[in-house]
């Protein structure tokens, strides 16, 4: 255990606000696609297929609720980070668990992957 005292003034290192920062931006990214698909935007939606709407509406409440999880988790802990809050971590983990969530609903429980444009089953 080291003798010497924690300053209280002590400068968080540069890559704490680099990393916090462009996880902060990339996460507002899903929450702006989160919040524009929930609200049925019809200028964002306008830029889907009648394919990709109907998958889109036709999310189960459990596979919002897991969408949700993952980006606002994402939001908050990358928020947290850059207050260097101890509960970021748990943000993130909350997050990781909606992106499993949703990751088994488009990729195991339906043919979202594929709807969505990647690969083919």
């Amino acid at each position: 255990m080291s003798s010497q005292p924690v300053s209280a003034t002590s400068r968080p290192p540069k890559h704490l606000w680099i990393v916090g920062g462009l996880s902060l931006v990339w996460n507002a990214f899903g929450a702006l696609d989160y919040l524009m698909t929930q609200l049925k935007v019809q200028a964002y939606m306008s830029n889907f297929s009648a394919e990709q709407l109907t998958y889109f509406y036709g999310f189960p409440a459990w596979a919002d609720a897991a969408w949700a999880l993952g980006v606002w988790g994402a939001v908050i802990g990358s928020t947290g980070l850059l207050l260097k809050k101890a509960w970021a971590q748990w943000a993130f983990a909350i997050s990781i668990l909606g992106l499993v969530g949703t990751s088994i609903y488009t990729m195991l429980l339906t043919d979202g992957t594929r709807i969505m444009g990647g690969r083919r089953r």
